[in-house]
Formats: structure tokens, C-alpha cells, sequence
């Protein structure tokens, strides 16, 4: 069994996690931490977890007793903690912060199985990518894998409120979030660098523009994208290559038929669909923003870091209605 420990284990990430793990056939928990939740139930947070665990959690970090460690912290706390603890080198670290995710002075993989896969494998420590990033790379890898991102690429993505984390603020307060509408960092989302790393490292350079703009949507969870790619390259050798790029992906799947977002709403699955309008590609996708964008992404790295089944406690059926 992979001996496991959770940092940052209160929150909705954490929480996800939890769910995974705990029907996991090849992962222990062995601390969930929080500090300021030491000594409670963690069911009586995560209350969907009812029956399904006595553990609690713990202000206690054991690292000697783990073979991997989840940060599920906040952006810019990963860093800070490595600089004030130390975890023994033969653990393994998967961060869900943005602290590692662009190449730098560090040994962190870009953990997208999509194209660093063989990579992970071999990786001790893993950034774990954001949950538009991840939504907006799989809809944008297999064209720039054909060298089509050669203008500026018009990029919409609406995401659940529980993208904004637990920790209520303004904007997802169910008041104001319901029956609303509403867009936030246009052009500037922190997760623009991550993707135009990816694209560059596909295409083998990237001079144009991704002009994302991020929705707040009246919705809990998942991710729906839109972008718009000007090319001439036919439509039938788009979509072959489309299928032919995620041909062996565990979880990225090409749809022939156009995509919803409950289709992949408590999975792990990522739905990608190609038009063509003229000379417009349109390319849509979708993911669960905690599942394959954060935790599920997460415990699919740890499999491939522990060389077992990459599905391995990840076969979860979608919300259909």
C-alpha cells in the first residue's frame, strides 16, 4: 500500500482527495493535517465522508511514516513551507499550488500525463497543474502538435464556484452567485504561463497570444472551455489528429458528438470536440475543476509515480442528472 499524507487537508481539495483515497485498492491515509481542525472528525467537515471513515485530523506531520505527500494548500504556501520544514528525500511531494508549475531552480515536473507522462514516472516531486490550465491545454495540445498556433487564440472557460476555494468571499456567496454572471482577470488569469509552457513545449515555440477570458458560473464544480484557432488545415485531419493525440490518454477522450459539462462532472475525464467554420476551428472541452483539475490529476500522477494502473481509484461515474 502507498503510505499517504495530506497537507492543507480541510478544504475542498482536501476534502476531494480524501474521497479518492479512502477507495483507493493501493493508498493508505495516514495523516490528514490541519491545523486548526486538529482533533475532529474529518467527516465532520467533509460531511459527505459520514460512514465513510473514522479519521481524524491531525496538527502532526509525520513524514517518516509516508511514502508521498499532497499539498493541498493555498498558491505561494508551498515554498514558504519547504523553507520552514523539511521532508525526507524519499518522499514523494505532489503540490496542487502554482509555487513549481513553471520550469525554474527546482526538480518539480509539470505533472499533465498528457505529455509528461514518462517524465512523472520517473519524478520525486510533482506540480500538479491548475483546473483551467488543464482544460484550456487539452483543447490547445493537439493543434499546436500540428503547428496551427500560429495567430492569437480567442480562449472562454466558466468554472464553478468552488474553483474560488472554501473560504467564503464576495463573489461566491451563493447570493450573489446565483442566477449571475461574471468575468474576472481578463488577459492576466495566473494560469496563462502554465499553458503557453505546455503549447511552446509542444509546438516547439509560441509567438501568438492565448486571450483567455475566465467566467464565474452559477454551478459548484467543472470547467467549460471555448477556443476559437484561425487555420486552413482541413477539418477531417484535424479531428484525426485530435483522436490520434489522445489515442493512448487514460482519461482525455475525443468526442465525436458535441460535449456537455455533465458528462464529466465527478470523473476525472476530459471531453474535447472539433467544428470548423470557415477558416475558424472551434474547439471545446470540459473537466470537473476539483477532479481532473486538482485531486483526480493529482492521484493519477501518484499512480504513475508508483508505477500502478494509472486508473487506479479513479473510475468514477459522471453526474448525468
Amino acid at each position: 500500500m502507498i503510505k499517504v499524507g495530506i497537507l492543507g487537508a480541510a478544504g475542498y481539495t482536501g476534502g476531494e482527495l480524501i474521497r479518492l483515497l479512502l477507495n483507493h485498492p493501493e493508498a493508505e491515509i495516514v495523516f490528514a493535517n490541519s491545523e486548526s481542525n486538529a482533533g475532529n472528525l474529518v467527516s465532520d467537515v467533509h460531511e459527505g465522508l459520514i460512514g465513510d471513515t473514522d479519521l481524524k485530523f491531525t496538527d502532526e506531520m509525520p513524514f517518516d511514516k509516508v511514502d508521498v505527500v499532497f499539498f493541498c494548500f493555498g498558491h505561494g504556501k508551498s515554498e514558504a513551507f519547504l523553507k520552514e520544514h523539511t521532508i525526507p528525500d524519499n518522499v514523494k511531494i505532489i503540490d496542487l499550488a502554482q509555487d513549481f508549475r513553471i520550469k525554474g531552480n527546482h526538480d518539480y515536473v509539470y505533472g499533465l500525463p498528457e505529455i509528461n507522462k514518462s517524465e512523472i514516472a520517473q519524478a520525486q516531486h510533482v506540480a500538479n497543474p491548475g483546473c483551467f490550465a488543464t482544460c484550456i491545454q487539452v483543447a490547445l495540445l493537439p493543434a499546436a502538435n500540428l503547428n496551427l498556433l500560429k495567430e492569437d487564440v480567442a480562449v472562454n472557460a466558466i468554472t464553478g464556484s468552488t474553483g474560488a476555494g472554501q473560504k467564503p468571499g464576495a463573489t461566491t456567496h451563493f447570493s450573489w452567485r446565483n442566477n449571475n454572471l461574471s468575468i474576472y482577470k481578463p488577459f492576466q488569469h495566473q494560469h496563462i504561463a502554465e499553458i503557453r509552457q505546455s503549447l511552446k513545449q509542444v509546438q516547439g515555440y509560441l509567438d501568438a497570444d492565448i486571450d483567455f477570458i475566465p467566467y464565474r458560473g452559477d454551478f459548484a464544480r467543472g470547467i467549460f472551455c471555448t477556443a476559437v484557432i484561425k487555420t486552413p488545415a482541413p477539418v477531417e485531419d484535424v479531428i484525426e489528429s485530435y483522436k490520434d493525440f489522445y489515442k493512448n490518454a487514460a482519461f482525455t477522450h475525443y468526442s465525436e458528438k458535441a460535449i456537455d459539462l455533465k458528462q464529466v462532472v465527478n470523473t476525472n475525464k476530459a471531453l474535447v470536440h472539433v467544428e470548423k467554420y470557415g477558416n475558424k476551428l472551434l474547439v471545446t472541452s470540459c473537466i470537473d475543476n476539483l477532479l481532473k483539475g486538482a485531486v483526480g490529476q493529482a492521484v493519477q500522477n501518484m499512480n504513475i509515480m508508483f508505477g500502478i494502473n494509472e486508473t487506479a481509484g479513479l473510475r468514477l461515474k459522471a453526474s448525468a442528472f
